[in-house]
């Protein structure tokens, strides 16, 4: 008998398949995209409330079939399966109400007649989610913590074993949603920094998650040494380059087989252009305004700018938490890193750039959290219980950084920093006004603790299937498109196709995990003659 474990991140989805008589992994299938349009996760709460929510949920369970018909496995075998994610990913996947995931406050939500979820630890029926499993297969789903604060935190947390460090410890998820925890005595502090897509690798114009072909790191000898993952994703040498021109000065094993960089690689491309002068934010200074990488990867200033935003997303976020439980950086020690950004990248440059404490003298690297608690759940299923006390007994405090004057005054001086070169003494004179502590000027020499390769330690022995392609789209007709193709030409990420057929005679077909939902609309706004309404494709089917 198997099992399958899944995690619904942001950026996309990942599964294990599980051997039940020995506990071993089997095989691995991810995807290198999320399939409900939108960049990051409260673009995808804005679709399921603004378009449909069961649209959102049809997506996700096409792709976990999807994935699970990767896994060369026999899925009639399958007796159970355990998923992980934040709040808004579980509530898509189940089906179930996300509405009081958007709106603060007791009075808000009785306006708008939507009622508090409990989101405790659940068993479900596979079949009734739409998974092409057998009848009597299991989905155990562990619990938030908090209204706002979701499995993927208490993974993060369990995994890392957060709660048994008698030090305040800041641990943070490094991805598009950005949670994090400040532990400081028996008292947890959350939040979630709405990084954006640029810290996985998304939005900057070579970019692409963690995969093989992925540029994933950037070390500065006499030139640019890049490192590549590979098919297995471990990290291999790759090419030395001319950061000015892209020459090749001497070949790595993984020369040729870079396809994009990944949010690690824009990372460290970034440390070091900054450090040996070839980036003056928010300008590069090589003579065509580019960094050049190997295999023709270029990163442009528009993505430097990009990533720079979610560098200060971070640290404002960090920030936050500190102010609130009203200690120093300087009494902050210890860090912690999970997920793939987490992992790949060069944590010493990270911290270079603001995404770790510079007070941080031992960081410590974890992979896939979410993956690695639902992979243990579907082992051993008696630790639903053991994760529904401990999600309960965690005293928990959840900062909405939207909404908070702190993170606010930090970030507009991070978009000053990053985006207007405002120089650190400037930049601590106007915190200090605002009565914030000043960002320490010198960073810690760290002692860095890697547990893991990669951020999905064991593929199993079947190895790792990559889903390029979701196939899904979402199909709409309106009365009066006359097949311009206005929409296609405006679209900046190619999802969108005009066909032959519907009730106006064209039908207009958007692939889901390419758009980038209702933050975008520039499909919409291009029509000439004003029928496309995005909001309207319920009316659509999903299918490849």
């Amino acid at each position: 008998m198997y099992g399958i474990s899944i995690d619904v991140g942001t950026s996309g989805m990942r599964e294990h398949a599980v051997d039940l008589s020995n506990n071993q992994i089997i095989s691995t299938a991810i995807t290198v995209r999320h399939p409900v349009p939108g960049a990051n996760v409260m673009d995808h709460l804005t679709f399921c409330i603004e378009v449909q929510q069961d649209l959102a949920h049809r997506l996700l369970i096409d792709t976990a079939n999807r994935l699970m018909h990767l896994l060369d496995i026999d899925l009639s075998k399958v007796e159970r399966v355990a998923i992980c994610g934040n709040p808004i990913q579980l509530s898509m996947f189940q089906n179930i109400e996300t509405r009081d995931l958007a709106f603060v406050g007791e009075h808000a939500l009785k306006a708008r007649g939507v009622e508090l979820q409990k989101r405790d630890a659940t068993i479900l029926n596979a079949v009734d989610l739409g998974l092409d499993l057998p009848d009597k297969c299991q989905i155990y789903v562990p619990p938030a913590i908090k209204h706002e604060i979701g499995a993927d935190a208490l993974a993060m947390m369990y995994k890392t074993k957060l709660m048994d460090r008698k030090e305040d410890v800041l641990v943070t998820d490094y991805g598009t949603n950005a949670e994090m925890a400040l532990k400081v005595g028996d008292e947890i502090i959350t939040g979630s920094a709405a990084a954006g897509p640029a810290i996985e690798g998304q939005h900057i114009k070579a970019g692409m998650l963690a995969s093989p072909g992925a540029i994933s790191d950037v070390n500065v000898e006499l030139d640019w040494r890049c490192t590549v993952l590979d098919d297995d994703i471990l990290a291999k040498e790759g090419d030395a380059v001319d950061p000015n021109t892209g020459v090749v000065m001497e070949q790595g094993a993984m020369h040729g087989r870079a396809v994009g960089v990944t949010g690690t690689g824009v990372i460290a491309a970034i440390a070091e252009g900054l450090k040996y002068g070839l980036i003056k934010m928010p300008h590069v200074t090589t003579l065509d305004n580019r960094i050049h990488l190997q295999d023709g990867i270029v990163l442009e200033e528009n993505d430097i700018v990009e990533a720079a935003k979610a560098f200060g997303a971070m640290r404002a976020g960090h920030f936050t938490l500190l102010e609130h439980a009203g200690i120093k950086f300087e009494e902050l020690d210890i860090m912690y890193m999970s997920g793939a950004s987490g992992t790949y990248v060069d944590a010493l440059k990270a911290q270079r750039v603001g995404l770790l404490p510079p007070s941080c003298s031992q960081i410590y690297q974890f992979g896939n959290t979410s993956l690695a608690m639902a992979t243990d759940l579907v082992r051993d299923t008696e630790l639903l219980d053991e994760l529904q006390t401990l999600a309960k007994s965690i005293r928990a405090n959840h900062i909405m950084f939207a909404s908070d004057e702190t993170f606010k005054k930090v970030f507009i001086q991070e978009l000053a920093h990053w985006t207007e070169g405002m120089p650190i003494e400037m930049y601590n004179m106007m915190l200090r006004v605002s009565d914030i502590q000043p960002l320490p000027t010198t960073t810690k020499n760290a002692k860095v603790t890697r547990t893991v390769m990669r951020d999905i330690p064991d593929l199993g022995y079947k190895g790792l299937k990559v889903l390029r392609n979701i196939g899904l789209y979402i199909k709409g007709s309106f009365e009066g498109c006359t097949g311009c193709e206005r929409c296609v030409k405006e679209c900046p990420e190619d999802a969108i196709q005009v066909h032959q057929g519907g009730t106006s005679g064209f039908e207009i077909s958007i692939a889901s995990d390419l758009c980038n939902g209702t933050a975008c609309m520039r499909c919409e706004r291009a029509c000439p003659k004003k029928c496309f309404k995005f909001r309207e494709l319920e009316k659509g089917l999903v299918g490849s």
